[in-house]
């Protein structure tokens, strides 16, 4: 076994499964995130006109209006979801671009409204993502990154995510077994800005701002690619001596040792017939 001592913190040989995911999910942020940007400002001037659909489908694959074209489709102004194509630039479609554009815009038409007005412009081009997505990307890539620093594989998707925290800091909980309500507590935490400015925006007349997306944005990101690092990493199979050759803050154990619950049961002034001894 390695002795850096952070090899050590999960009781396993190293860490190099934990460092490989971090830069994983921090990689594939960080390079949609600047794809974001490079995309829109290497395209001809006006290729990407103001776009408004929905989330969690395509509306812009296509012109004629069919499967994946609703955001081309003649609707109202003034709708929380879409408007008049034709008068924002006239028709769209990603996938009359090359490959690679049309991946960033692709992804970014199934995951974002693409509401022009939450949106930044580079080169008279619409960015593929909101501002609000901008900040979770930057989010993710932190998450991903420090991930690959700090985390180790401590069996629980719960205790692999606080092992970027450093143990010291997390003691108490683990000596009240308060770690669940640390881990996930936590992360309802970092998603609460999002859901308050954005909650707020969908309910009532108030307007966030490419600023205020941005920065709600950012722990959100945060968050979800914390969370993303220990699913990949909490890995049982990893320990063969069991969970007993898990290490914890605080000396803390995810089951007692045998020899732990035998000295627990049996005093040790006990005789081998089981009575005491004066």
């Amino acid at each position: 076994m390695s002795d850096d001592g952070e090899s050590t913190r999960s009781g396993l040989p190293d860490r190099q499964r934990e460092t490989r995911i971090g830069m994983w999910v921090g990689g594939l942020a960080l390079g949609y995130l600047l794809a974001a940007f490079i995309v829109p400002a290497l395209l001809p001037p006006n290729t990407i006109p103001e776009l408004s659909g929905r989330a969690n489908a395509f509306d812009y694959a296509s012109k004629d209006g069919g499967w994946g074209g609703a955001g081309n489709e003649p609707h109202p102004e003034g709708e929380r979801m879409f408007h008049d194509q034709a008068a924002h630039g006239g028709k769209f479609a990603w996938t009359e671009l090359d490959l690679f554009s049309a991946f960033v815009y692709g992804f970014g038409d199934l995951n974002c409204h693409q509401k022009h007005e939450r949106s930044w412009f580079i080169n008279g081009n619409q960015m593929p993502v909101c501002t609000r997505d901008i900040g979770i990307f930057a989010g993710l890539a932190v998450a991903g990154f420090l991930f690959s620093r700090r985390g180790v594989n401590r069996w629980t998707i719960r205790d692999s995510l606080l092992s970027v925290v450093p143990d010291d800091w997390v003691a108490d909980f683990y000596l009240r077994d308060r770690r669940a309500l640390l881990a996930f507590g936590g992360l309802f935490l970092f998603l609460v800005p999002v859901a308050l400015d954005g909650g707020i925006q969908a309910l009532t007349d108030y307007e966030s701002n490419h600023l205020k997306r941005i920065v709600t944005g950012v722990p959100m990101g945060f968050a979800v690619g914390l969370l993303l690092s220990a699913m990949f990493a909490a890995r049982p199979a990893s320990f063969t001596g069991g969970p007993a050759q898990v290490r914890l803050p605080a000396n803390a154990r995810l089951v007692l040792f045998a020899d732990d619950a035998e000295s627990d049961s049996v005093p040790e002034s006990a005789s081998d017939d089981g009575t005491s001894e004066e």
